[in-house]
């Protein structure tokens, strides 16, 4: 054959080459790249990677500095990220403070986009180990592996699939500030960073505002070894059906970690919005033995049970 030939033949196959990947993008054949599956050890590295940080109580070097991962991750991955910043008494641990809820968001926006998804979890962590075993160790702030942690690694996951693949329906990722310096018995000094989230959301300084949102799942304490979900008792009853169609992805997913049956009512971050009349579900386990002690370590967390809150919760963004 001779080169002439050859070189005809080059040509036309690189014709027909580039008319093919055009009809392929015009016919929609060609689909962005699909997601890596959500891993339960990447997770567990993002847990861990916040503990070495030290406790993160409102206000402290700890809370700055995983304030400003998750801003930069964000950013890395090609996301939206706005703060939503005020200044606050708290019942525990330093006051005022500057409290800071961080919003990350991803997917078509716009009033025609539909309701959004919202997750979220909160960043801080306890300032003392009211619950210790040992009084000597209870005025000790918490390193908050389960507490605090759990929840926000699998969101920090979620960030990186997110950059992978935008989701078809818009989802918001709520990073809470101040959910754990309160009194207990006064629920109301609880949650500050999503109560004033919540009651401000038609303010023009707030993120949220004016977003049509199909319901809020909050990710609280679900990095326990002995991991066990049930319906918590306030999304039970004030979101029954967002709350049963939640559960009804992890039986279909075949994840474990979930019961159907109704647990504990818990005053959490997901009661503000509640509160305004948005529906939301806690996902907690909140039977863990080391709530509120200075063994809330990685070494009683599990990226096993990372994996299945990682895996309904990522199932959900994509499949809605």
């Amino acid at each position: 054959m001779s080169s002439k030939v050859k070189s005809r033949d080059r040509a036309y196959a690189w014709a027909l080459a580039a008319l093919s990947f055009v009809m392929a993008i015009n016919t929609g054949f060609i689909q962005a790249a699909e997601p890596a599956a959500f891993s339960g050890e990447r997770a567990m590295e993002l847990l861990i990677e916040q503990t070495s940080m030290g406790p993160r109580t409102p206000g402290s070097v700890g809370n700055l500095e995983l304030r400003e991962l998750i801003i930069t991750k964000a950013r890395q991955s090609g996301l939206k990220v706005q703060t939503h910043i005020f200044t606050s008494e708290m019942p525990l641990g330093n006051s005022p403070v500057e409290l800071c809820n961080v919003i990350v968001s991803a997917g078509p926006e716009g009033s025609g986009a539909g309701p959004r998804l919202w997750l979220g979890a909160h960043f801080d962590t306890r300032p003392i180990s009211d619950k210790d075993p040992d009084i000597l160790l209870r005025e000790k702030p918490l390193v908050g592996a389960n507490d605090g942690a759990s929840g926000v690694a699998v969101l920090l996951h979620l960030m990186e699939l997110l950059a992978q693949k935008a989701p078809a329906v818009g989802v918001d990722l709520l990073f809470f500030d101040g959910e754990d310096s309160g009194i207990n018995g006064s629920p109301n000094t609880y949650c500050i960073g999503s109560q004033r989230l919540a009651s401000t959301l038609g303010d023009f300084s707030n993120p949220l505002s004016g977003l049509q949102c199909e319901g809020l799942i909050l990710l609280d304490m679900i990095g326990d070894r002995d991991l066990l979900i049930p319906m918590e008792g306030y999304s039970a009853r004030n979101a029954p059906a967002f709350t049963e169609k939640v559960f009804k992805r992890a039986t279909d997913l075949g994840l474990s970690a979930f019961s159907t049956s109704v647990g504990p009512s818990v005053y959490d971050d997901h009661v503000p919005f509640l509160q305004q009349g948005i529906p939301a579900v806690d996902l907690i386990d909140f039977q863990f033995p080391h709530w509120h002690t200075t063994a809330d370590i990685p070494e009683n967390c599990s990226a096993a049970s990372l994996y299945q809150v990682g895996t309904l919760v990522t199932d959900l963004v994509y499949n809605r």
